[in-house]
């Protein structure tokens, strides 16, 4: 028997840019009619995410018998053979077709809809009004990537880069925001190569200024991943004036040797990270970085490793989201020499422990100061630096809104803070203050 399934259910893997797509699909599959549905977003970006994927995929089948299962995403479109020939998979949709409110008039006698997605030319408008268990938006700017790293298979799931019009972004961000967002955060594949195909070719910061002009209602604005050498003048200019953009920047870093670097075909080298970061500290001292770093890639001596972690010390990055490499058939890297994959393992544990130690540092750095945290559900949420927050002595559900706090101590892994003006919070600072 089916559990509970009405509504369309939607399995998110991956990317933000996923979590945005994903809410488009769910308003075409609730306009469709469909019901007793489970939708698999997947990801391409390693194998351990498609191998997470299947998993989910046939765990789904055996609890909900008589369920539709479509499988689409990153993974889908890159192989659909391989999805469709799973007896628990009905249907197989392709990134283009996945946006598409006719997809989801499924065809019983076509189990596949997958086309050539380097066919694409553009990047349809979505007009998603809000976001189910989010209390922020993402919203997204960009599709696809012009660049072929050696160690990436994304392009062949999501195509060369198509930017959606400055037009389409304000209207979809004013709808978001009167419908409560407070927070947004425009999302794509390489936003750092934003409006290259449009009209005037508009960068990422101009779009961003006039968007925050248009919609000046909106609280705050997050940037995700970017290219630290293809970052114009304008986003620069923007980020130094405009304090809706939060000071938290995430890095496309990938390794910090230039020999790596080169061998994955990287736009940047070591100095161009370090050059970004400086400068970024000059007009904003107080933000922080995140970073993507790829461990044991292809080739990669302990040298070459050394360089990568003593990058992320000398410059302080706070968040790090660090993959051991994974082979991707197909790709260049994939025929490189490979580095054995306990030590890939090891690697990429001594660059997360590099990472838990400076948010560590600088949570301890947050404490006694005040902070504006976005509550997302039970009294958590986050600063503008991205710092996860516990937010005690709350009055009333205040999900979705932003809460002016004092940060009085660290626990279990998170700030914890008392909002401005109760007595909690005065206590807490006169404690801190007698110390």
């Amino acid at each position: 028997m089916t559990k509970n399934l009405t509504d369309p259910k939607i399995v998110t893997f991956g990317c933000r840019l996923n979590t945005y797509e994903s809410e488009v699909m769910r308003q075409h599959a609730r306009e469709a009619g469909l019901s007793d549905t489970i939708i698999f977003n997947t990801c391409a970006v390693t194998t351990e995410a498609e191998r997470q994927a299947r998993q989910s995929i046939r765990k789904a089948r055996r609890t909900n018998p008589d369920a539709k299962i479509i499988v689409t995403g990153c993974a889908a479109q890159i192989n659909p053979d391989l999805y469709a020939s799973m007896t628990e998979v009905d249907h197989v949709m392709g990134n283009e077709e996945k946006l598409k409110r006719e997809s989801f008039d499924l065809d019983p006698n076509a189990k596949v809809s997958v086309n050539d997605i380097m066919e694409a030319k553009e990047t349809a408008a979505h007009l998603v009004h809000g976001f189910e268990e989010h209390t922020r938006a993402f919203v997204q700017i960009q599709q696809g990537c012009n660049h072929r790293c050696t160690f990436c298979i994304i392009p062949f799931g999501r195509g060369n880069n198509r930017s959606v019009p400055i037009g389409a972004i304000t209207e979809q961000v004013r709808t978001l925001v009167n419908n409560g967002v407070q927070e947004v955060v425009l999302t794509g594949v390489d936003i750092t190569d934003y409006g290259l195909d449009l009209p005037g070719k508009p960068t990422l910061g101009q779009m961003t200024r006039r968007l925050l002009a248009q919609v000046p209602e909106l609280k705050r604005l997050r940037l995700s991943s970017l290219d630290p050498v293809e970052i114009d003048e304008d986003t620069y200019r923007l980020f130094g004036e405009e304090p809706r953009i939060m000071p938290h920047l995430h890095i496309s870093l990938q390794a910090g040797d230039d020999m790596v670097l080169k061998r994955m075909k990287r736009r940047h080298l070591r100095q161009d990270v370090i050059n970004m970061v400086v400068k970024a500290r000059e007009l904003r001292p107080d933000v922080v970085f995140g970073a993507d770093i790829i461990a044991g890639f292809p080739t990669e001596t302990d040298e070459m490793f050394e360089n990568t972690y003593r990058l992320v010390e000398e410059l302080g990055l706070t968040y790090l989201h660090v993959f051991p490499y994974s082979e991707r058939p197909g790709t260049p890297a994939a025929k490189m020499p490979q580095v054995p994959g306990n030590l890939r393992k090891e690697r990429a544990a001594r660059l997360r422990d590099a990472g838990q130690k400076a948010e560590k540092l600088f949570m301890q750095d947050r404490v006694g100061t005040t902070a504006q945290v976005l509550i997302e559900k039970n009294g958590f949420g986050r600063t503008e630096h991205y710092a996860p927050v516990q937010v005690d002595a709350l009055e009333g559900d205040l999900s979705g809104q932003v809460v002016p706090v004092y940060i009085a101590d660290i626990r279990d892994g998170k700030l914890l803070a008392y909002p401005l003006g109760t007595d909690a919070a005065n206590t807490a600072r006169t404690q801190r203050s007698a110390q």
